[in-house]
């Protein structure tokens, strides 16, 4: 927990329910150990999609779709949401889920290294949200901003990475901490840092 876990549960108790899918996609992440921004995260995640207005979107590291969902139905049916995993079996589990839930129409799938899929796919984007393995996430920032349009977002989950970005030890620790670093300084970006959940941070891009 980053914050305090009676605020946690605070806002936990806010959120209102979310719909079959997404609530079936909660309980698989859990029984199954799969990582996920969860509810929280997700309606956050969803605001910037409206208050930006992003129709092109592109998820880097999108395990099931849950965030995926959240951004299709944000951004709206005609929007262009792309999802990307190197798990064959998360991207057809995920695709399942886009069906139920009646955004498949707007989401593009690939599998397989997320930066190579960014790489072959032209134009810019919008929004671009950042959930791969945190060890590539330098990579993932020397490879974003020019993919982003002016005053589109750069978004990241788990940049406080369970608080050991305080005492960092592993090599996974370290890669965090210089990634945030990084980000901060850039004369690319604007950038602030949310804790909710693991820690979220927000790139404008000048």
């Amino acid at each position: 927990m980053i914050t305090n876990p009676d605020i946690e549960r605070y806002m936990s108790d806010l959120l209102p329910a979310r719909d079959q899918v997404l609530a079936d996609m909660e309980t698989y992440a859990t029984g199954n150990n799969i990582p996920i921004v969860g509810p929280a995260v997700g309606r956050f995640l969803a605001a910037l999609a409206m208050m930006t207005k992003a129709t092109r979107i592109f998820e880097l590291g999108s395990a099931i779709g849950y965030s995926t969902i959240w951004f299709a139905r944000a951004a709206g049916p005609q929007a262009e949401v792309h999802y990307s995993d190197g798990s064959p079996e998360n991207a057809e589990r995920a695709r399942r889920y886009f069906e139920r839930a009646n955004v498949a129409s707007s989401i593009r799938i690939h599998v397989g290294d997320a930066l190579t899929a960014l790489a072959s796919t032209p134009g810019s984007f919008d929004l671009i949200f950042n959930d791969v393995d945190k060890d590539g996430y330098p990579a993932v920032l020397a490879a974003v901003p020019d993919r982003i349009r002016t005053g589109g977002l750069f978004v990241t989950d788990n940049t406080l990475w369970h608080a050991r970005v305080l005492e960092p030890k592993e090599a996974t620790d370290k890669a965090v901490c210089a990634f945030n670093r990084e980000l901060f300084n850039s004369q690319k970006f604007y950038t602030t840092q949310v804790p909710i959940r693991d820690g979220v941070s927000v790139g404008i891009r000048l």
